[in-house]
């Protein structure tokens, strides 16, 4: 028999670490390949990790909740064939044995791999990986184990070296030596103490939850934020719309939405003003080739972005048919990892809650968002002074000031506006 391992994979771009929110296996269940192992939760997607062998669960090393980087263990399986049982352990005896000899820990050739997230957190504490000992698989560091470390205040430095598991309790001596760290917005933020009284319901904060808190708080963070908004008569547009959706609800099976002709417009204009469609990388801004438009979907305690890919090149009959089975697939569970990957651009329809002007916050790594709200019938100056009933519709749009300016913003919305503004039964077709 021999153990093999299964470590934590990288569901969606720029994911760099998951969570276990829960285990279906448990130790001595017989799993084949490719079943479901446990589910994962990660600022992007909850999905299921499968099995890449056939076999008997010898371990379960991560337990449900905990957070790990990717390529982390996460579980062993016990496989027909290889090395037998015995001999691995006596290697690995052999091997401890020759590292405490040599007065090096056998698990430092694993320790030097450090995951994204490890490495970040390090560089933003000044906190020295070589002087901190690990509590994950083979004594690797694990985000958590910085995590602790930051709050107890007990910093390594060179020299001293820190189990990563030390109590707050044997802080207070190391706080006197050690400075402490320039604030960070990544560092833990304390724990506060809010008084419960009679009546007060205390509600856990759910792991999807906790890693949306860090996404937005990153890109709050990360991304300067600016803010822009315009104003659009969709006159034209409702009375089209309104003019075909019930014959096509009959024909296609679903809602003809005025969410899917802001869509094709936002693609539309992307496709014209390609820097609004770019991400942030440091050194280097990256201006992507595909629109693929990010849609906020939400459920009752969370909120997915499942991606419409190739936007620009798709109908508004298309565009309606992916918004539908989207949301169908959030709502259901069966949203995959695959439908929330390589998005460019968000756009987010807080209108359908009646929100007319709202601030969102960027879908990190991505430039810009927009809040398309609500349509509002409103007295509107027309020419010649006179006023009119027109149904009105403001678009706020949030942007990376790294990344874009104000002047390629402006152009972009007040493109999206003349698109939205001609859109008629004799200029734009659903097909």
């Amino acid at each position: 028999m021999a153990i093999e391992q299964i470590k934590m994979p990288q569901l969606g771009e720029s994911v760099t670490e998951g969570t276990i929110s829960k285990w279906l296996v448990s130790v001595g269940d017989k799993v084949n390949k490719y079943d479901p192992l446990a589910e994962v939760m990660t600022d992007k997607v909850n999905a299921e990790v499968p099995s890449s062998f056939t076999g008997v669960i010898k371990e379960l090393i991560a337990g449900e909740g905990d957070t790990l980087a990717v390529g982390e263990i996460i579980c062993t399986i016990e496989v027909e064939g290889g090395k037998p049982q015995e001999a691995e352990k006596a290697e690995k005896t052999a091997a401890a044995t020759i590292g405490a000899e040599s007065g090096i820990q056998a698990d430092q050739g694993n320790k030097a791999r450090y995951s994204p997230a490890v490495l970040k957190i390090s560089q933003e504490h000044g906190i020295d990986l070589t002087q901190v000992s690990g509590t994950g698989a083979g004594g690797r560091i694990t985000r958590k184990d910085l995590l602790k470390l930051i709050e107890s205040g007990n910093i390594p430095v060179a020299g001293q070296r820190l189990e990563a598991q030390v109590e707050p309790a044997a802080a207070p001596a190391a706080k006197q030596e050690v400075a402490q760290p320039v604030s960070s917005p990544a560092q833990a933020a304390p724990v506060v103490n809010i008084p419960v009284t009679a009546g007060d319901i205390e509600i856990p904060v759910t792991g999807i939850r906790k890693a949306i808190a860090a996404n937005m708080l990153r890109s709050k963070h990360e991304a300067p934020h600016a803010w822009t908004m315009i104003e659009v008569d969709a006159t034209n547009l409702v009375d089209y719309r309104n003019s075909l959706k019930d014959e096509f609800k009959k024909k296609e099976g679903f809602n003809l939405t005025f969410f899917a002709f802001f869509v094709k417009a936002v693609a539309q204009a992307l496709k014209e003003f390609p820097q609004i469609n770019s991400m942030w990388a440091g050194e280097k801004i990256i201006q992507k080739k595909d629109i693929n438009i990010s849609i906020a979907v939400a459920t009752d305690d969370a909120l997915y972005v499942p991606v419409i890919k190739n936007a620009d090149e798709k109908t508004i009959k298309g565009i309606a048919r992916e918004i539908s089975e989207l949301a169908v697939k959030v709502r259901t569970g069966k949203l995959r990892s695959e439908d929330m990957q390589g998005g460019t651009f968000t756009v987010n329809n807080t209108g359908s809650f009646g929100s007319v002007q709202s601030m969102g916050i960027i879908n990190y790594p991505q430039a810009a968002i927009l809040q398309v709200e609500s349509i509002v019938k409103r007295p509107v100056v027309m020419n010649h002074g006179m006023i009119a009933v027109r149904d009105m519709v403001n678009l706020c749009m949030s942007l990376d000031h790294r990344v874009l300016d104000g002047l390629v913003s402006g152009r972009f919305l007040q493109r999206v506006k003349e698109i939205l503004e001609n859109t008629s039964k004799s200029t734009t077709s659903i097909y």
